[in-house]
């Protein structure tokens, strides 16, 4: 039996609570995220408020586990959109050739051009803030990625043997292209879903740092880091703790990345 390695054991505890955080909050602190209690603000972590106070007195912690709803389903929806875009305009580039491969890979070639960060906020600008909305810019980010990813792949297994013999024993390309292509492509778009994951939750949490995402009171990860910001040196958890999550469940999700990677062929 193959033995999981302490680190990626510990990557998969890390998101095993953060999904907990976002599913069941309720197990795991009694506090309001929303009320506070102006007698407790800027309390320093301990006692019955793990993550200290904020500046009304909310319990942090809570609105850390509260927020997890937010940034995990904001990311969750940024690469659902990468990924069925991007790989739905790979595979017919791969598929197709020609004219409409050119088309898709230039286009691809032109959103790799531009950051993803000014990408993301130019589709804000369009759509508005939110957090639904910020979701779908981040996940416009990442569409030329994913198709890229997904062109070559479709391309290499197209030129496989067992592809051609499928081809030369009458199979038509659509049941050909479901059956065998298809299936033996997407194992490295799985793999990079996975790793745009985390780079999702932090480009989701910088937005929310920016002031696009969430809108106060709502407690979102980007949101409490930013809202600590002027607290620095007198209240260095407000900052300090969220960023700690959010750097913990990124490197988590990183790690658990790279093992699907290995165990792609």
């Amino acid at each position: 039996m193959k033995r999981i390695a302490p680190g990626l054991a510990a990557a998969w505890l890390v998101i095993a609570v953060a999904l907990l955080w976002a599913v069941v909050p309720g197990l795991f602190t009694a506090h309001d995220p929303i009320a506070g209690v102006p007698a407790e603000k800027l309390l320093p972590p301990g006692g019955s408020h793990l993550f200290g106070t904020d500046p009304v007195g909310r319990d942090l912690f809570a609105r850390v586990v509260h927020g997890s709803v937010h940034s995990l389903s904001g990311a969750f929806t940024a690469v659902a959109v990468g990924l069925l875009l991007g790989t739905t305009l790979g595979v017919l580039a791969g598929s197709a050739g020609g004219l409409l491969d050119d088309a898709v890979m230039r286009l691809v070639d032109v959103l790799l051009a531009v950051p993803g960060l000014l990408l993301a906020l130019t589709v804000i600008i369009l759509l508005g803030p939110g957090t639904v909305n910020v979701a779908i810019a981040v996940g416009t980010g990442s569409v030329a990625a994913f198709a890229r990813l997904a062109r070559s792949e479709v391309v290499r297994v197209r030129r496989t043997d067992y592809v051609e013999a499928a081809f030369g024993s009458g199979g038509r390309y659509p049941a050909v292209l479901w059956r065998h292509v298809l299936p033996n492509s997407l194992g490295p778009v799985v793999a990079l879903a996975a790793l745009q994951s985390g780079l999702a939750i932090l480009a989701i949490s910088t937005l929310g740092f920016l002031g696009y995402g969430a809108e106060p009171p709502t407690p979102e990860w980007g949101l409490l880091i930013a809202e600590g910001r002027n607290y620095l040196a007198t209240s260095w958890w407000l900052t300090t703790l969220p960023g700690t999550v959010v750097v913990a469940v990124v490197l988590a999700v990183g790690r658990i990345s790279r093992s699907i990677g290995k165990d792609t062929p």
